[in-house]
């Protein structure tokens, strides 16, 4: 989806939100999910149409992984599991790239997209809005992949505490990012600073830029996930000992894999198989720090911390939620155009 395509369908109030929903008239609970899906059995994901028609079984997969970083990486990283995937499933499997994180939820929604990669924070949206279903988080056989929040400043600045932040400007990624945004603003609070309080916050749009822009001197610190500032250093794009880490917290479930709850239940069960058969090659390996595999999860039991994280910090997987996230997606597509074309000028 274009950025000018994207600012379109939020001024004009359609993405996700203006259309009409095809309802779930015989559901007698959907939870929090949106008016579309049905949760009878309360695992807080959307179930499987009643209706057999209502099934969907393409001749050709969709699958995306979340845009953190550079897509093309991701792209190529995932090569290896989708030639599997087909190979499991018999069906032909293409990468779609999307470009933030709004546009995949509305992917997920509007049935262009059948299995993905979701980022941890807005895993929730693609869940009560998306109808997605995810069953795996990358891992080993003693369980999951996790990561950390970490706070980053640069080795040379005096920011050695996190009450030192208390009148400075601190990059958070993006408005639905857990670790980038979301957890931030749940848990700063009690180590002694609160975000837009204490601080002032400018967000970066995704969690290599907060890390670069602090080593530039554009931000005076950074909370990022831990997982995607070891595989920059180990990629040789920062050097770790330029940097300072003042603030570590527990671990949180990676980004989550699952697919649309609207497939064909013998191709679900094929897909699952997929997953659960899989093994990473080492390029994967290196790639994903040292994960081997995918590690089977529930929404309803891994996600808990990070939905509460979410409660905490006053955000709910809405439709008002997406569309502040959407709009927030659209201004940083805008501001980085405009700063590419600035440098494009002075060149």
């Amino acid at each position: 989806m274009s950025n000018k395509l994207l600012t379109s369908l939020i001024l004009s109030g359609s993405l996700l939100l203006g259309a009409s929903p095809v309802l779930a008239d015989d559901c007698s609970s959907r939870g929090v999910l949106d008016e579309k899906f049905c949760d009878e059995n309360n695992d807080l994901v959307a179930d499987t149409p009643k209706d057999p028609s209502e099934w969907r079984d393409p001749s050709t997969l969709v699958f995306t992984y979340t845009p953190v970083e550079d897509p093309a990486v991701y792209k190529d990283a995932f090569h290896d599991f989708q030639e599997y995937l087909s190979e499991v499933t018999g069906k032909k499997v293409i990468y779609y790239t999307v470009h933030s994180n709004a546009a995949e939820v509305e992917a997920i929604r509007s049935g262009r997209l059948h299995i993905a990669g979701f980022s941890t924070g807005p895993t929730g949206y693609a869940v009560n809005l998306g109808g997605y279903v995810p069953i795996a988080v990358k891992g080993t056989a003693d369980g999951f992949q996790g990561y950390n929040l970490i706070t980053i400043t640069r080795a040379d600045s005096d920011i050695h505490t996190m009450e030192d932040l208390k009148g400075k400007v601190v990059a958070h990624t993006s408005a639905s990012s857990n670790s980038g945004n979301l957890a931030p603003r749940a848990l700063f609070p009690y180590v002694g600073v609160t975000p837009d309080k204490d601080y002032q916050v400018k967000y970066s749009g995704k969690h290599d830029q907060s890390i670069m822009g602090v080593l530039a001197g554009d931000y005076d610190a950074a909370p990022v996930a831990s997982d995607v500032f070891h595989r920059m250093v180990d990629g040789g794009r920062i050097k770790e000992d330029d940097f300072r880490v003042i603030y570590t917290s527990a671990k949180f479930p990676t980004s989550a894999f699952g697919y649309a709850h609207n497939l064909h239940p013998d191709l679900v069960a094929k897909i699952k198989q997929a997953f659960d058969t899989f093994r990473f090659s080492e390029s994967m390996q290196e790639t994903f720090g040292g994960a081997d595999r995918f590690y089977p999860v529930t929404y309803k039991e891994d996600w808990k911390v990070i939905r509460d994280i979410a409660h905490a910090s006053g955000t709910a997987y809405t439709k008002t939620g997406l569309k502040q996230l959407a709009e927030a997606d659209a201004a940083k597509a805008a501001k980085a155009a405009a700063k590419k074309q600035a440098m494009q000028s002075s060149n």
